[in-house]
């Protein structure tokens, strides 16, 4: 996939939520490898803030980063239309400290890219996927879990364990859906909290055109002095929705959090592949989830960018096997469950000669071969003298041949426990991909033999 960028300059001016400054925001064309980037017209030199999961200082109500003590806050709802878009290079100038909120949706920044026309660069995204599950958990029982697929899902749910607020789903399981199914759904909060998001200095900006507000239950306002400023024709506030305002749909609250968890994911900075699951997010979790995804995908980059923890001359201390039956080149990632093995497919390799003249694949048992050695090394890695074991492969199940491997590639071999091993069985999930295509799948079961003598 090539790298997009927008056709031409956006205006948008707006107030914000949380600092009700009047902003005016421009978005910007940017060349290649620019990434998403903030700058500060109102500030001396005019500094740029990179909207990346690093930059992150605040994740209370909205999510604010900041670079060299400048800040933008409130990016979240943009940052979903742009990941949307799948635009990867964009400058966004602001005269103020803050995105203007508009009506508290991502609709017109969907409309305005839209409007704006998109084009394709020349040069290609690094895409790495991330291949184990994972998930991260907060104290307030919030909790995101990632499941490796080849396309991205989002799952949301919320419970507040409110009485006018009830639980919510929603989902998405195509980007191009996310303007007319998931962009229009507006921000909200409950009454109760408002009195301490004033003391916090924040919605400074709120009001019935940019939010929601949920009423718990009837609440006289003639003692609060901040609830009586912001609501000076009311006497008592009715349960409900603040001003009988209209839901757009019955998940609308679990769509705004999709779109919160958007925005927040695309601070890791590449595209994602993969369905997330969402149960209570907010910005603060968003945050720790994005962190982390982002360390797997630097993690799997420098795994293929850098230095093999192995090379062929190091497996051959393991494995008995030797040319030209060595089938696996180099092992970039080993873990007591998990082990990553690289084979750089030649098109002299041999069996290229027979299979098949003119047409050549590496044979499928071959590929499973391969797999096995790598499997292997992880096997071997469960003893403290590795050199002395064998292991000798008992089963192989559920293999899939899902495309052809053909000579000039780089095919990476990933395996995952399914179970601890125990009494020297080693019970394994194996996955071969060239690029970020599975071309092969097994599940294999090995034992750990001792056969020689210390």
């Amino acid at each position: 996939m090539f790298q997009k960028t927008i056709k031409n300059n956006i205006t948008i001016t707006g107030k914000g939520i949380h600092t009700g400054t009047i902003n005016t925001m421009r978005m910007l064309p940017a060349s290649v490898n620019t990434g998403i980037k903030f700058k500060r017209l109102d500030l001396k030199g005019k500094p740029y803030i990179h909207a990346i999961v690093d930059n992150v200082i605040s994740t209370e109500r909205r999510t604010m980063i900041q670079e060299n003590e400048t800040t933008v806050e409130t990016i979240e709802h943009l940052l979903a239309a742009i990941f949307a878009h799948s635009i990867n290079n964009m400058i966004i100038e602001l005269d103020g400290p803050e995105v203007p909120i508009l009506d508290g949706s991502s609709k017109l920044f969907m409309e305005k890219i839209e409007e704006s026309g998109i084009i394709q660069q020349d040069e290609k995204n690094r895409n790495f996927d991330i291949l184990h599950y994972f998930k991260v958990e907060n104290e307030d029982g919030s909790k995101i879990e990632f499941f490796p697929q080849k396309k991205l899902e989002i799952e949301v749910t919320i419970d507040y364990q409110s009485n006018v607020l009830k639980p919510q789903k929603a989902t998405m399981s195509d980007l191009k859906k996310f303007k007319d199914d998931i962009s229009s759904a507006r921000t909200f909060c409950f009454l109760h909290e408002l009195k301490n998001l004033i003391n916090q200095n924040l919605i400074q900006g709120g009001d019935l055109d940019n939010s929601i507000v949920f009423i718990e239950h009837d609440t006289d306002i003639q003692n609060s002095i901040d609830l009586k400023k912001m609501f000076p024709k009311k006497k008592v506030l009715k349960k409900g929705i603040l001003n009988d305002r209209k839901i757009i749909c019955d998940n609308e609250q679990a769509k705004h959090k999709l779109i919160d968890l958007m925005g927040d994911i695309s601070l890791a900075g590449f595209n994602i592949k993969g369905k997330i699951i969402a149960h209570k997010p907010g910005h603060k979790i968003n945050a720790m989830f994005t962190k982390k995804m982002r360390e797997k995908i630097i993690q799997m980059a420098n795994i293929m960018d850098g230095k093999p923890l192995m090379n062929q001359e190091d497996i051959k201390k393991i494995l008995p096997h030797r040319e030209p039956f060595l089938l696996i080149d180099e092992i970039r990632e080993l873990g007591k469950e998990y082990v990553t093995g690289v084979k750089y497919v030649d098109i002299n390799e041999y069996y290229f000669k027979g299979h098949f003249p003119g047409a050549p694949v590496m044979p499928g048992v071959l590929q499973i071969e391969a797999m096995a050695q790598t499997g292997g090394i992880l096997a071997l890695n469960s003893v403290d003298d590795p050199e002395n074991y064998l292991t000798y492969f008992m089963k192989i199940d559920n293999v899939k041949f899902k495309q052809k491997v053909e000579p000039n590639c780089i095919l990476i071999f990933k395996l995952q426990l399914l179970s601890p091993i125990r009494r020297g069985i080693c019970h394994m999930k194996g996955i071969a991909y060239v690029g970020d295509i599975i071309v092969t799948e097994a599940e294999l079961m090995a034992k750990i033999v001792k056969e020689k003598n210390e």
